[in-house]
């Protein structure tokens, strides 16, 4: 650093260069060295290249135990260079397209979307599963109702269903209790609805079997479950139940275990302000008309309404899953819960 603060000095660039790139081969984590040729670059009117440096920086400096105040300027000079340039990109291309006739309002879908995460609007979402990824599969966060033949029949039960929790909500025995609890001998989860009853469920379906009595309290709703095609893993799935959201609850942004489902909402009792959010795209729901999403994407829910959210909840086959593959991997899981269990 010190041969490249003499050729600063002395106004070498070619000299001051070298021993910049000479120190970040050395040490790519030299924070100093990369907001150095950083500033190099942009004296030089070569943007694209500092900003190459500066995210490099702004990475390192995110990750080091500490940074020296020293270099806090520096960091901040980087992340407002960013977002200039950024900006400057994104009017430069929106100008470009205007002129060969492409427009927000004119591009389809997809290219749309492409151009927002080209610009940094919107970041890029992809599935990232916890626990089984399952390879070639479509990045898809939203499925559309109507490519499957068996939601009409299941949306057709929506107000027998509704009457069904209803009676569950008013009972003598509140079949609710926290959606989220800790394993027994495991640790418990981080999450800020641990045990608490502002996420709700009562089950339907869980570890592949009908829960005690609800075959009895709730007959419409697993009749209609009968209807989709759901995994079915002994000890594992089907799993259904009715999922219910108190005013003010927000589930946290968050990943499902597995990209080899899909989960179903059946909307039965949603005030307004409720919503979810799944990938870039947020959607609310709708009473009697079903969501179909990918929960392997990065998604989060909330109920800003006035009263409870109740919806019923319950997981799918891929349908870009064939038959073969689906009994593969209900063998493989299967083989996953044998080895948990001895």
């Amino acid at each position: 650093m010190e041969q490249a603060r003499d050729a600063y000095h002395r106004g070498d660039a070619v000299a001051e260069a070298a021993a910049l790139d000479a120190a970040i081969r050395e040490d790519r984590s030299n924070i100093a060295a990369l907001l150095s040729m950083a500033e190099l670059k942009r004296r030089g009117r070569d943007d694209r290249a500092a900003g190459s440096f500066y995210r490099l920086a702004i990475a390192v400096a995110t990750q080091a135990a500490g940074v020296p105040s020293a270099l806090h300027p520096g960091l901040q000079r980087a992340e407002q260079f960013l977002a200039e340039t950024e900006r400057a990109f994104a009017d430069h291309l929106a100008g470009q397209l205007r002129s060969a006739g492409i427009t927000a309002g004119s591009a389809t879908p997809r290219v749309a979307e492409a151009l927002r995460m080209l610009t940094g609007e919107q970041p890029l979402y992809l599935q990232q599963p916890n626990m089984f990824y399952f390879p070639g599969l479509t990045q898809r966060p939203f499925f559309e109702r109507d490519m499957f033949d068996w939601v009409a029949g299941v949306e057709a039960a929506t107000g027998a269903i509704r009457a069904e929790v209803k009676a569950l909500i008013d009972g003598a025995s509140d079949r609710f209790g926290p959606y989220v609890t800790a394993g027994a001998d495991r640790p418990p989860p981080n999450n800020p609805l641990l045990d608490k009853p502002d996420w709700g469920a009562a089950w339907l379906w869980k570890d592949g079997v009908v829960v005690d009595g609800m075959r009895a309290l709730c007959p419409t709703a697993l009749a209609a479950l009968e209807l989709a095609p759901q995994p079915v893993i002994p000890g594992r799935a089907p799993i259904a139940l009715f999922s219910r959201l108190t005013p003010g609850t927000h589930i946290q942004p968050h990943h499902g275990m597995l990209n080899t489902r899909l989960i179903c909402h059946l909307p039965l009792i949603v005030p307004d302000g409720c919503a979810l959010r799944v990938g870039a795209e947020t959607r609310a729901w709708t009473e009697g008309e079903m969501l179909i999403f990918d929960d392997s994407f990065e998604h989060e829910a909330w109920n800003r309404g006035p009263s409870d959210r109740t919806i019923l909840l319950f997981e799918i086959w891929r349908p870009d899953i064939d038959a073969d593959e689906r009994e593969q991997l209900t063998r493989i899981f299967s083989a996953i819960d044998d080895y948990a269990e001895a």
